[in-house]
């Protein structure tokens, strides 16, 4: 039974989780673990989290509205893949044993982790593939699988999606980056809802704990957003990678 200083603290992790996302991406990687720190099971702790950090996305889709400007097309052919992929990803998370995902955990998390690192490199690889990719149709058509792949481990799991679904983009879709990272946040929105939605009727989501982390990730969104120019995204960055890597090792040893 969690007790009232224990709800303070997972609301303050929902706060951290909510500023690190707006700032610098990878908010799960601190506040997913904290859920499992307080004895709630993997399985419910993820499905949780995802519900709890849900809303965080809507305010940076609404954000960079104005880059989604003439990609509509882009919009009616990847957000459904995204969303068909967030379901499958959420089905195949409760369809599972739980013991199945409690032994992935650490490595999904090292892997989140790994692709938080590589953020930067990433960003510069997609710039260079977007120069080269299609700017027509063809290009849409080609990215909606691989959207859905990667919309299946955000359903499932999901940290470190933005990055993953960004180089998705830059691979297939000739543009700037600006207005491809205002489609990778539309399409992550997508995937994050589609997911907590399925999830809404699971069963297994801890409603206490969702509302309070809920209203923490809110309040940390809207601080991120005021700070952010005052705060180095890749040190803060850096900072989640070095925490990601020692919880997933401590998941990985206590396995």
């Amino acid at each position: 039974m969690l007790s009232g200083i224990d709800f303070v603290l997972i609301g303050l992790a929902g706060l951290a989780a909510g500023i690190i996302n707006a700032v610098a991406g990878g908010g799960t990687l601190v506040s997913f673990p904290i859920l499992v720190g307080f004895g709630i099971p993997e399985v419910a702790a993820n499905v949780t989290n995802t519900v709890a950090l849900c809303p965080g996305y809507l305010g940076g889709a609404f954000a960079q509205r104005e880059d989604l400007r003439g990609q509509g097309r882009r919009l009616l052919i990847l957000v459904p893949a995204g969303i068909a992929g967030g379901i499958a990803g959420a089905s195949l998370l409760l369809s599972v044993p739980s013991q199945v995902f409690r032994v992935l955990v650490p490595f999904l998390i090292l892997l989140a982790a790994a692709v938080l690192a590589v953020q930067d490199p990433a960003r510069r690889w997609v710039e260079a593939c977007a120069a080269r990719a299609s700017s027509g149709d063809a290009g849409d058509r080609l990215a909606f699988l691989p959207i859905g792949l990667a919309a299946v481990y955000g359903g499932y799991f999901g940290a470190g999606l933005s990055v993953i679904v960004l180089a998705v983009l830059g691979l297939f879709l000739g543009d700037n980056l600006t207005r491809l990272n205002a489609l990778k946040q539309c399409i992550s929105l997508a995937i994050n809802v589609a997911a907590a939605v399925f999830f809404l009727f699971s069963g297994v989501v801890i409603w206490p704990v969702a509302a309070v982390m809920a209203a923490g990730a809110l309040t940390g969104g809207a601080i991120g957003g005021k700070i952010s120019r005052r705060i180095d995204p890749a040190q803060l960055r850096w900072a989640v990678v070095v925490i990601g890597f020692a919880v997933g090792l401590f998941f990985l040893v206590s396995l």
